[in-house]
């Protein structure tokens, strides 16, 4: 006998747990489970990430990060205060080094200026070094509300509370087959005794992050779009070179590139790591150089979109991955922002996968994307700030849920 759920929710990360949440502060007494595939909830993207509670700085205006970045970010910190969760806004600088950065500095102040970030300054060569003592720079963004946080911690505080308020979470079950049955969705999935069991929901939300492709394929709404994953190495600052990083130092991005390049971040923890590159991860959830599926490799490889954006940031994948490889030519990217810096004060990890969602046109997909079913909504693409927003994206997605499912 199957079990009978009114929602079935696939993927214990931060953003199916949040959404969790919000669809049970709404419609208590809903029933629903959750299904996660490892041990524990928030084991990838959730809980390999640098902490930061991203202020909006970044975002095309009106986009559904824009929006869901600025509101996530105050519900997750009234959260953390609520919970005795620590946080810190620690505060960060976006600096540009030289005159030939200007105009993308210029271009990224009008975009966080139209996104209202709060206490947002553009300070010169002095006040850089008032704030960040030992930074370069000719010109730097100071967004004092940029802040750090352990999201681990949260995702964990959300799964608690999703428990209290009914909603079961069952680790260690990996979803199989979603197939529809009679208005029901019908979801196979293995345990970790291999055998196979099912659930029943009257409708599905999928967060499935670095498997979320897969996921949709399932239900037959695999879209235009791919996850192709990229692994973000970092180093990590010895006790002695911590001072060297107060907050948060960021380089000016490049807006045609989706990562924003190697900064300094200083973690709850007191640590300070410094990073990350971006290069192909060699499988899914692929956290070290050593870790390859060759099925996985193959999948990305032979992929139309990945293979028109190969041949687009040729030189700069061939950059990241020889940073990947060298230690002397990371520091040398830390330097350029802290020039004081030296080897002996880095050592290497740790390392997370990015959930990157591309079209077969090789354009990468830049915002959250969400698809919808007749009984299923889909989570498509949740990178960065998915974390600090993830209380708005689970209200988004729980009532887009209230709406298309009917749910009384």
């Amino acid at each position: 006998m199957s079990d009978q759920f009114d929602l079935v929710v696939v993927g214990g990360g931060i953003v199916g747990l949040a959404t969790t949440l919000q669809l049970l502060r709404r419609r208590p007494g809903l029933r629903v489970v959750i299904l996660e595939k490892e041990a524990e909830v928030a084991q990838h993207q959730s809980g390999h990430n640098s902490g930061v509670l991203h202020a909006g700085l970044y975002y095309v205006p009106g986009s559904l990060k824009a929006r869901l970045c600025t509101e996530g970010k105050a519900a997750l910190e009234a959260y953390a205060a609520e919970k005795g969760i620590p946080f810190e806004l620690c505060g960060k600088l976006v600096v540009a080094l030289n005159e030939g950065e200007m105009g993308r500095f210029a271009a990224l102040r009008e975009r966080a200026i139209a996104n209202n970030v709060p206490d947002l300054r553009d300070v010169g060569p002095e006040e850089i070094r008032e704030i960040e003592p030992h930074a370069a720079g000719i010109r730097a963004l100071h967004s004092p509300k940029t802040g750090i946080i352990d999201f681990r911690q949260v995702a964990l505080a959300y799964a608690d509370d999703v428990r209290v308020q009914g909603a079961e979470i069952r680790t260690g079950s990996r979803v199989r087959t979603i197939r529809e049955r009679r208005g029901e969705m019908v979801v196979t999935y293995s345990g970790r005794d291999g055998v196979e069991r099912q659930v029943v929901g009257r409708n599905i939300i999928t967060c499935a992050g670095l498997q979320s492709d897969r996921v949709a394929a399932m239900t037959g709404a695999g879209g235009n779009e791919r996850i192709v994953p990229f692994r973000g190495d970092y180093y990590t600052l010895t006790p002695d070179a911590r001072h060297l990083c107060r907050g948060l130092i960021y380089p000016v991005p490049d807006p045609a590139f989706p990562f924003l390049g190697v900064h300094f971040t200083k973690r709850i923890d007191g640590e300070v790591w410094a990073g990350p590159n971006a290069v192909l991860a060699f499988a899914r959830e692929g956290y070290a150089r050593s870790d390859i599926s060759l099925r996985e490799l193959a999948e990305t490889l032979t992929y139309r979109g990945f293979l028109r954006i190969a041949r687009k940031f040729l030189k700069t994948g061939l950059a990241e991955m020889w940073r990947d490889f060298s230690k002397g030519a990371f520091l040398a990217e830390m330097q350029r922002y802290v020039p004081e810096i030296r080897s002996d004060q880095i050592f290497f990890g740790p390392s997370g996968v990015r959930a990157q969602s591309l079209r077969k046109d090789g354009s990468m997909v830049d915002d959250f994307s969400l698809g919808e079913s007749a009984h299923v909504i889909h989570v498509r693409n949740a990178p960065s700030p998915a974390a600090t927003a993830s209380l708005a994206i689970g209200r988004e997605l729980a009532e887009r849920a209230i709406t298309r499912f009917e749910l009384a």
